[in-house]
């Protein structure tokens, strides 16, 4: 298993409040599988910014049938992904 830690922002579309589908590196995945809530307590947070952080972890694929595992998570100006898997 591959894994990037990298901090990039995305916009994230929701259908009833779980990820259904987004845009990240010019590239749209359909979320394929059912997304898992990840809870502040499995982030690092830096101690200058100890706000809550949450998000979800998701396998993601794109038009081209490529699939990637990633952990998104909200912050105030938006969604990031914080790791992909592959």
């Amino acid at each position: 298993m591959s894994v990037q830690t990298i901090e990039q922002p995305v916009t994230l579309w929701m259908v009833n409040d779980v990820p259904a589908r987004m845009v990240y590196a010019g590239r749209r995945w359909r979320v394929t599988d059912i997304p898992t809530r990840i809870r502040h307590s499995i982030w690092s947070v830096p101690l200058e910014n100890p706000h809550p952080l949450f998000g979800w972890r998701f396998q993601g694929t794109d038009d081209a049938g490529d699939s990637l595992v990633f952990d998104v998570y909200a912050s105030v100006d938006g969604w990031h992904v914080h790791h992909t898997y592959s």
